[in-house]
């Protein structure tokens, strides 16, 4: 097993390799940071711990504001991801990579704004695909999720992205490509078309298989690159039947499928798309998310598991042990099927694992956490997860009424802090005692997020200058900055200069990259960069 930071400074990552340098580029240079993977690191605290040029003291109206606009050709829903010193024909250049619904992928310079280069996903003759009547991704589908980049991989690195595209006939495509990072060009034989059949009866199943079919799913969530393995998630077009919850594994150096696994096997439903977040991971290579509205088997077998294999709405532990892919453990709130038949799922948020925690009695206790639609916050013990009592909830913490609103984003982890943004709330701050957190929130921003709420991320130098970061979605989108100690106390946001740093329009489950100095925002048509004005 090889572990790699995926974020400098970053508690832990563990991404197989996905930060070192390629045999052709040189180190970033000193005081550089990667961001290769959703919110930063494999466990998705949102945090980078490196961050030497942006403090709270220059984060202000007067000295920080948009600084460019890096035009695309549809919009971005997928998180920008930046590399620090790659050699493109012979010299050294920091990299943004933004990708989009009309399935392109962008290389821009990350200082001067200049397009590097520009490829497209799509096969001879195919569009997009269309929405399927469904506004959720609109009005083309193309790439949504936040792609994963490995530097070690491959000629001079190598950018894991996955397109939906529409062929001449009409039929779907769902295909995993692997991009180098300094032209764009396919790699290792890519893309691979993605296909793929599960025993079990349930929703679109024959002769005892239950199939992907392409056109009812989109991959949402960010990928996820764990020990060579790039693993995938699926959800449905609005709740479109049928479809089921699939998780796929792919090998990084030949994209060829290594793991198939079905959650609602003998039902329905049972998606993943945790609003554009990623499923996370812990330093044993277990994979952490949660599951959306669908079939659980109230029945349990002797081990406390569905009996039938069917874990719709769960928060679910994946063991990847021996190079396979199994639910090692899971929780099920009590009330999972009125919950499910409410549309009120657990699955519309982002799962995170939690650093060791001590209590006073000096006990250590491993910990996940994360939230959805009916406003909870479930602390799960990533040991003994709690499983399903019809009774009553059986986990570590289920912290009711401190959110105020359903939450369709995830949180972040700073100093023994987290920190939430739920639908039509407040960003709250809960500071972590004895290893629990607390029942109301430490601290809060002065102003509310409307849907999606806000998935914040933080920037700092170690313990130092902590800035968290939000971008609100509305239309007229904005990027907060608030004092991390003290999240009451905003140090910037877009709209103070007029139209200044205006960047438009906002789009939904948004997560901003904070690293060198820069902060990058996906919006509906490019990506707006704000630095310290010059």
């Amino acid at each position: 097993m090889l572990w790699a930071l995926a974020l400098t400074g970053a508690w832990f990552a563990c991404s197989g390799g996905s930060t070192g340098n390629s045999p052709s580029a040189p180190p970033p240079s000193a005081g550089s940071t990667d961001v290769v993977t959703y919110h930063n690191d494999l466990a998705r605290t949102g945090q980078n711990l490196t961050e030497t040029v942006l403090t709270p003291a220059n984060v202000n109206v007067s000295s920080f504001g948009k600084v460019a606009f890096l035009p695309v050709d549809g919009k971005v829903d997928g998180q920008p991801l930046e590399l620090s010193a790659v050699t493109v024909a012979g010299q050294a250049r920091n990299l943004v990579f933004v990708v989009t619904e009309h399935d392109s992928v962008f290389a821009f310079d990350a200082d001067s704004a200049a397009q590097i280069w520009k490829i497209s996903v799509l096969g001879p003759g195919e569009t997009t695909s269309d929405d399927h009547g469904c506004d959720q991704i609109t009005p083309e589908i193309g790439i949504t999720s936040t792609p994963v980049i490995d530097r070690q991989r491959g000629p001079d690195g190598v950018m894991y992205v996955v397109g939906m595209s529409k062929d001449p006939a009409g039929n779907y495509h769902q295909r995993l490509h692997a991009l180098d990072l300094t032209t764009g060009a396919e790699l290792f034989g890519g893309p691979t078309e993605i296909q793929a059949s599960y025993p079990g009866t349930g929703a679109n199943s024959s002769s005892g298989q239950v199939i992907f079919s392409p056109g009812q799913y989109a991959e949402r969530v960010g990928l996820l690159l764990l020990d060579g393995i790039i693993y995938l998630g699926w959800t449905s077009h609005c709740d479109i039947a049928p479809y089921t919850g699939w998780v796929l594994g792919y090998n990084a150096n030949t994209l060829r499928q290594t793991n198939v696994l079905n959650l609602t096997p003998n039902g329905g439903e049972g998606s993943i798309w945790m609003s554009g977040t990623a499923p996370a991971a812990d330093s044993a290579a277990n994979i952490y998310f949660l599951d959306a509205n669908g079939t659980f088997d109230t029945a349990l077998n002797a081990n406390g598991f569905p009996v039938d294999g069917d874990f719709g709405n769960a928060f679910i532990k994946l063991s990847t042990a021996n190079g396979g892919l199994s639910v090692a453990d899971y929780f099920e709130p009590f009330n999972t099927l009125q919950e499910s038949g409410m549309d009120e799922d657990l699955g519309s948020g982002g799962a995170l694992v939690l650093p060791d925690l001590t209590d006073n009695s000096g006990q250590i206790h491993h910990l996940a956490l994360g939230a959805g639609k009916d406003a909870h916050i479930y602390v799960v013990d990533r040991d003994a997860m709690g499983e399903f009592n019809s009774s009553g909830n059986n986990i570590f913490q289920d912290i009711t009424g401190a959110l105020g609103g359903q939450v369709f984003s995830m949180p972040a982890y700073f100093n023994n802090t987290v920190y939430f943004g739920a639908v039509g709330d407040q960003i709250k701050a809960f500071a972590i005692a004895n290893a629990r957190l607390p029942l109301t929130a430490t601290t809060a921003t002065a102003n509310s997020f409307p849907y999606p709420g806000a998935t914040p991320a933080i920037s700092a130098n170690g313990a130092a200058n902590a800035i968290l970061w939000a971008v609100e979605n509305g239309d007229t989108g904005a990027l907060h900055a608030y004092n991390a100690l003290n999240i009451a106390q905003e140090l910037y946001n877009s709209n103070q200069a007029g139209s200044r740093d205006s960047f438009g329009p906002g789009n939904k489950f948004i997560t901003p990259t904070i690293v060198n100095g820069k902060v990058f925002v996906g919006t509906t048509n490019g990506v707006a960069v704000f630095g310290l004005l010059h």
